[in-house]
C-alpha cells in the first residue's frame, strides 16, 4: 500500500482533523513493527496499543498505514499544545541549526534563564523564586526531594496513598502502586513515608479538611514533623486514578506544612501547564506550593521538566548540587518558550475548560443510567471516568481494560489508569477540535454500551 506523505507546512504536518482507518487495527505495516519490537526492545517496555506513529497534529495520530486515530492521550498529557506546533517546530528548528548542546554547566545559554524567569513568573505565589532544569518530571521529583533535605537539614518525605511520582528508584519509593512501577525492582530509597489521601468517591464522604487532619495527625505520630523535609502530592493523583481532593484537603496540608517547617510540594508534572483550566491545578483552591515540579506539557513534546520554587529554598544547596548534562537542553528550551507562549496567548486555558465541561457532561449523563460508571471527576482536560460492579461498588479493571481495548479497534486512542486499573482517562490535545472530540466520546459511549456486564468480568 503506498501512503501519500502529509502536506507540509512550515509548522509541521497539516494534517486532516478526522478519524479514518483503512485497515483494521493494527495494520499490516503496524503488525510488521511490533515484530522487529519484539526482537530489538527489552521486553519490559510496553505499548497501550500496537499501533505505530507516522505522524500527529491537532486531535489525531496517524499511522504507518494511513488510518488517522482520534488522540485522547497527547502522550500522557505532553502535548497540551498540540502535536507539532507551528511556533514549537520553528522555534525547535531555528535552535537546533545554531546549537543542540553545549551543556548549560559549561558554556550557559540565555534560553535556560528564559525558561527560568518564565516559569518564576507562571507559578503560583509571588513571592522571589528560582527555577532548575531536568530532563523528565522523575528527575524533576528527585531533585525536588534533594532540594528540601538541603534546606531543612531532615531527612523524611511524605508521599500519599495512589501516588505516582517516577520510576526511579527515590520516585519508586514515593510511588504507591506496586504493579507494574515497583514489583522486583527494591530495595527502595529510604525515610519515604505514605499518608492517606482525600479520595472522595471511596472515604465515605470525608471532608477535605477532616481527610486532611487525619492524615497530619498519622504524620505527627509515626513520624514528627521535626524529622519531616517535605510532603509530596499531585493536585490531582494522575496514575492512582485522576483523584480529586476534596476541598479543603491541599490547603490544610499546605498550611500544617508552612507551621512546621516543612517544605510542601506540589507535583504538576501532568496537571501543570493549562491542563485543569489553570495554568496550574493548585491555582483552583489557591494554593502556593514551596517547590513545584513540571515536565510533561512544557515543552510541546520536547523532553524537559523544571523544579521551582522559593528562592530561599532553591538556594539552599551548594554550587554544583544541581544539574546534569542534558538538564535544560538549548532545543528544548526553545521549544518550552515557544509552547509557554501558546499556553499564555491561545486560550488553552479557556480550552481546557470546554473541553472538560464536554467529557464530564457527556459521562455524567450515561452514569445517571448505567450503575457500572461509579465516578465522573477531574478538572478541565483532565477527566475520569471509574468504573465500578454496581452490585457492590468494587473496582471493574476488566471493564476498563474492554472498554478501552474496544475504542483503541475503532480507532480511539484512551489510556487507562487507576490504582486498581478501572479508570479511563480522558486527556486529549488542548487543540483538539470539538466536533473530533465529540466522536471520540461517541465511540467510547458506544463500546461501553457494547460491553455487557457479565461478559466484562
Amino acid at each position: 500500500m503506498t501512503i501519500a506523505e502529509p502536506t507540509l507546512t512550515a509548522g509541521g504536518p497539516a494534517l486532516p482533523q478526522e478519524r479514518r482507518l483503512v485497515t483494521e487495527i493494527p495494520g499490516p505495516r503496524s503488525v510488521a513493527l511490533m515484530e522487529r519490537k519484539h526482537g530489538a526492545v527489552a521486553g519490559g517496555v510496553s505499548t497501550t496499543m500496537p499501533v505505530y506513529a507516522r505522524a500527529a497534529g491537532g486531535g489525531v495520530v496517524v499511522d504507518v498505514d494511513g488510518n488517522s486515530l482520534i488522540d485522547l492521550g497527547s502522550g500522557i498529557a505532553v502535548t497540551g499544545v498540540g502535536n507539532a506546533h507551528p511556533r514549537v517546530v520553528e522555534a525547535v528548528a531555528a535552535q537546533a541549526a545554531l546549537s543542540t548542546h553545549t551543556c548549560f554547566m559549561v558554556t550557559p545559554y540565555e534560553g535556560y534563564v528564559a525558561v527560568a524567569e518564565a516559569l518564576n513568573r507562571l507559578t503560583p505565589g509571588d513571592h522571589a523564586k528560582r527555577s532548575a532544569l531536568f530532563n523528565s518530571g522523575a528527575e524533576a521529583v528527585e531533585n525536588a526531594v534533594k532540594i528540601a533535605r538541603a534546606h531543612t537539614g531532615k531527612p523524611a518525605v511524605v508521599a500519599f496513598d495512589h501516588a505516582y511520582h517516577g520510576r526511579t528508584n527515590l520516585t519508586m519509593a514515593l510511588t504507591a502502586k506496586s504493579m507494574p512501577y515497583k514489583r522486583g525492582f527494591g530495595p527502595f530509597a529510604s525515610e519515604v513515608y505514605r499518608a492517606p489521601v482525600s479520595y472522595p468517591f471511596r472515604d465515605g464522604g470525608m471532608t477535605g479538611t477532616d481527610a486532611a487532619r487525619a492524615a497530619i495527625s498519622r504524620i505527627e505520630t509515626q513520624i514528627g514533623a521535626d524529622q519531616l523535609a517535605a510532603v509530596i502530592i499531585e493536585p490531582i493523583l494522575g496514575e492512582g486514578g485522576f483523584i480529586v481532593p476534596a476541598d479543603g484537603f491541599l490547603p490544610t496540608f499546605a498550611a500544617w506544612a508552612r507551621d512546621n517547617g516543612v517544605v510542601f510540594i506540589a507535583d504538576e508534572v501532568q496537571t501543570g501547564f493549562a491542563r485543569t483550566g489553570r495554568m496550574f491545578a493548585c491555582e483552583h483552591e489557591g494554593v502556593v506550593p514551596d517547590l513545584i515540579t513540571t515536565a510533561k506539557g512544557i515543552a510541546g513534546g520536547m523532553p524537559l521538566a523544571a523544579v521551582t520554587g522559593r528562592a530561599q529554598i532553591m538556594d539552599a544547596v551548594h554550587a554544583g548540587g544541581l544539574g546534569g548534562t542534558y538538564g535544560g537542553n538549548p532545543v528544548a528550551c526553545a521549544a518550552a518558550l515557544a509552547a509557554i507562549d501558546a499556553f499564555e496567548n491561545d486560550g488553552l486555558c479557556e480550552a481546557a475548560e470546554r473541553i472538560g465541561e464536554i467529557v464530564a457532561r457527556r459521562f455524567g449523563e450515561l452514569a445517571a443510567s448505567d450503575p457500572r460508571i461509579g465516578d465522573v471527576r477531574g478538572r478541565g482536560a483532565m477527566i475520569a471516568v471509574e468504573f465500578v460492579r454496581p452490585e457492590t461498588g468494587e473496582p471493574d479493571a476488566e471493564l476498563a481494560r474492554r472498554v478501552a481495548a474496544a475504542a483503541h479497534t475503532q480507532g480511539v486512542i484512551v489510556l487507562t489508569c487507576g490504582t486498581y486499573g478501572n479508570v479511563i482517562r480522558f486527556l486529549p490535545p488542548l487543540s483538539i477540535p470539538l466536533e473530533l472530540l465529540v466522536e471520540g466520546l461517541d465511540i467510547v459511549a458506544t463500546a461501553l454500551r457494547d460491553v455487557h456486564t457479565d461478559s466484562a468480568r
